[in-house]
C-alpha cells in the first residue's frame, strides 16, 4: 500500500506540474502572472484564515503554518480542483466579457514520523499567465495598426513542510518551498498595407527557494473552549529570475514565423522575485463543534520584470480575513448531514499590484462543506470537500478593468494509516 500511494502522488505531480493553462485576468500581464493565495479547499472555503487554524481531527495537514499539524495522526492524501469564472468590464470602453477554466490546484501527501513529528509535502500552482488582448493604434500620419499582447507560462511551488510539538500547547513548524516556472510576454503590432510585425518579447525562467516559518500555542479553557494563537514568515529568498528581452520584427504565416530581424536583445538576472510574508491569527472555539479565527496577512513589497512598456509596481500589500466552520454533531451515525463540517469566511486584501497608480485591490466571500464518506469514523476520516469562493477586484478607475469572479473548489481526502507498522495479519 505504501509504494502504491508515493506512485500516485509522484505521478500525479509530475504530470502536472510541467504547465497549466490557467485562464486569469488581464492583469496576469504583470510581474510573474495572477498570483494564487491558497488553492486548498477548507483555507480557501475560510476566507484564507490558516495561520491559527489547528484543525481538530487527524486527517489534515496545513502548509501555510507547518507548526499547526499536531493533530494529523494518519496519513492524508489529497487532490484538489478548482473551476474560476471570472467577468470583466473595462473603464477604457466599457466592454464586458467572461472567462473560464478548469485546472489541478493542489496535490499533497502528509503523514506522522512520530507522536511529536508530522510530515507534508504538497504541489500547487503559485503564479499563471494566460491572457491575449487586442486593441487599435495608429502612426501619427495616420495609418492604422493592430496592437496584441499575449502571454503564458506560470510557476509552480512543491513544499516540504515539517511541524514539531514542542508541549501539548505549543508547536513550531518549518516548510522549504521550491518555486519553478517559465513565464512569457509578448506584444505583437502591425500596420494596414503590410505583413511585417515589430515584436516586443520579454521571456523568463524562474527557479526560486524560501522557507516559512511557524509557530502555534493553544491554551484549553474550561467547557472544551479553546484559544489559539499562530505566526508564520516566509523569508530567506534565493531567487534566480532570468529574463530575456527581444525587439525583432518578422512575417507570420500562421503561428510560424519568417524572415526574423533581431533589431535589440539583452538578458538579465533578478533577485527577490518571492516576497517576503508574516502572517499573524487568532481564533477561538469548541472542541470538535466549531472554531472562528481573525488573520492578518503583510507582504512586502518587490519588482518583477514584464515588458517594458507596462507601468506597475509590487507595492507593501496587507490582507485581513475571518472564518471559520461549524460541526453539528460528528457522532451522530443517525443523520448524515450532523456529522457534514460547514465553512464560511470573508476577505479583504489591499492589492500588492499597482498599475498607473492604482491598488488593484480585492474582496470576497467564500463558503464550503467537508462531506465523510459514509463509512469513515473520526480515527479514519476520509472526505469529500467542497467550497465556493465569490467577490471582486480591481476597479475600472483609470481605464482599468474590474474583476467580478466566482471560484468553485473540490477535494478528496483519502486519510487511512498506510504507514502505520502491521503486527498482526
Amino acid at each position: 500500500m505504501k509504494k502504491i500511494v508515493v506512485s500516485i502522488f509522484v505521478a500525479a505531480l509530475g504530470s502536472h506540474a510541467a504547465a497549466q493553462n490557467i485562464g486569469n485576468s488581464p492583469y496576469a500581464a504583470y510581474g510573474i502572472g495572477d498570483i494564487k493565495y491558497d488553492n486548498s479547499v477548507e483555507t480557501r472555503s475560510m476566507g484564507g484564515i490558516s495561520t491559527a487554524y489547528v484543525w481538530d481531527f487527524n486527517n489534515q495537514f496545513n502548509f501555510q503554518n507547518p507548526a499547526t499539524n499536531q493533530n494529523l495522526e494518519i496519513t492524508s492524501l489529497r487532490f484538489h480542483g478548482t473551476n474560476e469564472n471570472q467577468y470583466f468590464k473595462s473603464g477604457y470602453n466599457g466592454n464586458k466579457y467572461g472567462k473560464h477554466s478548469s485546472y489541478l490546484s493542489g496535490i499533497s501527501l502528509a503523514f506522522p514520523l512520530s507522536k511529536k513529528v508530522k510530515l507534508g509535502i504538497g504541489y500547487q500552482p503559485y503564479s499563471s499567465k494566460d491572457y491575449s488582448i487586442t486593441q487599435s493604434t495608429s502612426l501619427p500620419d495616420g495609418t492604422a495598426g493592430v496592437q496584441n499582447f499575449h502571454g503564458e507560462g506560470g510557476i509552480n511551488l512543491v513544499q516540504l513542510g515539517v511541524g514539531y510539538s514542542i508541549t501539548p500547547s505549543f508547536s513550531v513548524g518549518l516548510s522549504n518551498n521550491l518555486y519553478f516556472g517559465r513565464i512569457s510576454d509578448v506584444q505583437e503590432t502591425a500596420y494596414e498595407n503590410t505583413t511585417l510585425i515589430s515584436s516586443i518579447e520579454n521571456e523568463s525562467s524562474v527557479t526560486s527557494f524560501n522557507f516559512t516559518l511557524g509557530s502555534v500555542y493553544q491554551k484549553k479553557l474550561k467547557n472544551n473552549k479553546k484559544l489559539t494563537f499562530g505566526a508564520s514568515y516566509t523569508f530567506g529568498n534565493t531567487s534566480d529570475f532570468k529574463s530575456t528581452y527581444t525587439n525583432s520584427t518578422y512575417y507570420l504565416n500562421g503561428t510560424t514565423k519568417s524572415n526574423e530581424d533581431i533589431v535589440a536583445q539583452e538578458s538579465k538576472n533578478t533577485s527577490n522575485t518571492i516576497p517576503q510574508k508574516l502572517s499573524l491569527g487568532v481564533g477561538f472555539g469548541h472542541d470538535a463543534k466549531w472554531f472562528v479565527s481573525g488573520q492578518f496577512d503583510y507582504k512586502s513589497g518587490k519588482n518583477a520584470e514584464s515588458l517594458r512598456y507596462l507601468s506597475y509596481s509590487y507595492d507593501n500589500a496587507y490582507r485581513v480575513s475571518v472564518g471559520g466552520w461549524y460541526l453539528p454533531n460528528y457522532n451522530n451515525f443517525r443523520n448524515y448531514f450532523s456529522r457534514v463540517t460547514y465553512r464560511y469566511g470573508a476577505f479583504y486584501e489591499k492589492g500588492h499590484l499597482n498599475v498607473q497608480g492604482t491598488n488593484i485591490n480585492q474582496y470576497g466571500l467564500s463558503f464550503g462543506a467537508s462531506f465523510p464518506f459514509q463509512k469513515s469514523n473520526v480515527t479514519r476520516l476520509s472526505t469529500l470537500d467542497l467550497g465556493i469562493e465569490l467577490g471582486q477586484r480591481g476597479t475600472v478607475k483609470n481605464n482599468l478593468i474590474r474583476e467580478n469572479f466566482l471560484n468553485f473548489t473540490i477535494g478528496i481526502n483519502f486519510a487511512n494509516k498506510w504507514f502505520e507498522k502491521q503486527y498482526f495479519d
